[in-house]
């Protein structure tokens, strides 16, 4: 049997309304209706199981009948920080899979290399991605998708993480033993253009500790793929 669908909504009532994009997924696209059961989101972490109670032509109504704690949250905080790449797609897919990963936190932002320029609609293209992935791999919570102008500001963000990693092309040796990992964890990679010896500096004197990750360059989207799921694993997140 098939997991019910899942759907997002901004507040959670006895009988709650569907609307908007999600409102039109669930009629024109998945063809649900009345009497059909669902499990609402409202990015508390709970689960609300409902019934579609009515069809409108600009939405639906449906009478919660349970309210259950999710379970495939991470039990540890981990945010992701990634600088914008040029290619959308990239982006998308990045964000795609730190959600499936079980990330809580993802940033976007510009550095000294970066060479391509975020917008609203590219930013609400990027939440409405994490929404997609949060669904599908069952979360109960939609990581917010945040853009920083600067470096330095996507840094001080992660301020209060245990762990800072600044995965860093040059570096020569890891300053920080990704695999004996433990306790909240901020991870930071690079545009297409890496980060210059100034930023990583920056990044230092913010108490984050340089990683490599091998001897091969990665693209960005694959750097930030691959290093979160290190650190998951690490945390017990793939175990």
């Amino acid at each position: 049997m098939s997991a019910l669908k899942r759907f997002f909504v901004d507040k959670i009532e006895e009988v709650t309304e569907l609307v908007g994009d999600e409102f039109e997924h669930a009629k024109n696209v998945l063809r649900i209706g009345v009497g059909a059961e669902v499990i609402l989101l409202d990015n508390s972490g709970k689960e609300y199981t409902a019934v579609v109670s009515a069809v409108e032509k600009k939405k639906m109504l449906l009478n919660v009948v349970r309210e259950e704690l999710g379970d495939r949250e991470a039990a540890t905080d981990v945010c992701l920080l990634f600088g914008y790449l040029k290619n959308a797609d990239k982006n998308e897919f990045i964000v795609q899979k730190a959600v499936e990963l079980g990330v809580k936190k993802i940033g976007v932002f510009s550095s000294e290399f970066s060479s391509a320029y975020m917008n609203a609609n590219k930013l609400e293209r990027l939440n409405k991605v994490s929404k997609e992935a949060a669904k599908q791999c069952l979360r109960s919570v939609a990581p917010e998708v945040v853009y920083f102008d600067e470096l330095e500001e996507a840094l001080q963000s992660a301020s209060a993480y245990q762990n800072k990693l600044f995965a860093c092309e040059f570096a020569m040796e890891s300053k920080c033993d990704v695999a004996a990992l433990s306790g909240s964890t901020a991870i930071v990679i690079g545009s297409e253009g890496g980060f210059s010896r100034e930023e990583e500096e920056m990044a230092a004197g913010l108490g984050f500790a340089s990683v490599t990750l091998g001897k091969r360059i990665l693209r960005a989207e694959t750097a930030a793929v691959a290093l979160t799921s290190v650190v998951m694993f690490s945390l017990g997140e793939l175990r």
